[in-house]
């Protein structure tokens, strides 16, 4: 199977379990609650991070497909960040994957209640695995829970709103960056290589994965808000150009350095896997990527 027909593969799967997790709700009184969780959640995106999930399952040897629950949780979680980011009260964006973010159709409160829901049913999609070492559910609900909450995703979404203040070292924005964007990437590698009852080494190699991968993706990330355009976004651009980002630290040129040095670090990280292939190819698809 080439890359591009896993990738699709696991796409097309992770899609069905999202829309097949929430069909079952339909006839609940709340319905427009989750009218507006599947506005955003079935929105569609690279669906980065459950693919993360998959992979480690399958390359720690395991069904991939025994990762869906934790691949459901961490693209919850990640989906609700976005409801909640794009917020007037935060980032005031109008657009979304080429859409009205979730707020501009549902409203700012119904919005942030989807966005509460998202976060609360990742951890009922995640107490549904079932794990080769059942013992190993306490360490995935903890993992989850720190990478998605003050210690990972929203502690550093906490240090970007406060350099709103000032100029950053290099340090604090590689701090903010790590727990912002690194934390559900770690999450959904570590989530995925447990799944696949991955041994403490291979455990451990996932982690250095997404931490390297992590700082690779949002350095790109910084430099497509400068280069790419609304229409290959989806979104607006040019919104972080007087934010804290790696491109203000470093210009583009140095950007670009790093994204592949970092990349490199992840790739060298996989040495305890057999088949990385898929893997190897996805972290080098992100240096080039327009979106």
């Amino acid at each position: 199977m080439n890359f591009d027909q896993r990738s699709k593969e696991y796409r097309e799967y992770i899609e069905r379990y999202l829309s097949d997790f929430y069909a079952r709700f339909h006839d609940e009184p709340q319905k427009l609650l989750f009218d507006a969780m599947e506005y955003s959640l079935l929105a569609g995106g690279k669906r980065l991070r459950p693919i993360f999930a998959f992979d480690f399952c399958r390359m720690c040897g395991g069904d991939w497909k025994a990762a869906a629950p934790f691949a459901a949780a961490v693209e919850m979680i990640h989906t609700y960040s976005l409801i909640h980011d794009d917020l007037p009260c935060m980032d005031n964006d109008d657009f979304r994957r080429g859409r009205p973010t979730n707020h501009k159709v549902y409203g700012e409160g119904m919005a942030v209640l989807a966005g509460d829901a998202l976060l609360t049913d990742a951890f009922m999609s995640v107490a549904s695995a079932k794990l080769p070492n059942p013992s190993d559910m306490s360490t995935a609900v903890a993992l989850l829970a720190e990478c998605a909450g003050s210690l990972g995703m929203v502690g550093g979404q906490v240090l970007d709103i406060r350099s709103e203040e000032r100029e950053l070292s290099e340090d604090e924005v590689l701090a903010i960056q790590s727990r912002k964007t690194g934390g559900l990437i770690r999450a959904a590698c570590c989530l995925g290589a447990i799944a696949g009852g991955a041994t403490e080494a291979q455990f451990d190699a996932a982690a250095r994965f997404a931490a390297s991968l992590g700082l690779a993706f949002q350095i790109r990330d910084d430099m497509l808000d400068i280069i790419g355009t609304q229409e290959e976004m989806g979104k607006g651009v040019g919104t972080d150009s007087a934010k804290n980002t790696f491109v203000r630290l470093y210009g583009l040129d140095k950007c670009e350095e790093l994204v592949n040095r970092y990349t490199k670090h992840a790739i060298d990280a996989l040495d305890v896997f057999e088949d990385t292939q898929y893997m190897i190819a996805l972290a080098k698809s992100l240096t080039d990527r327009r979106v």
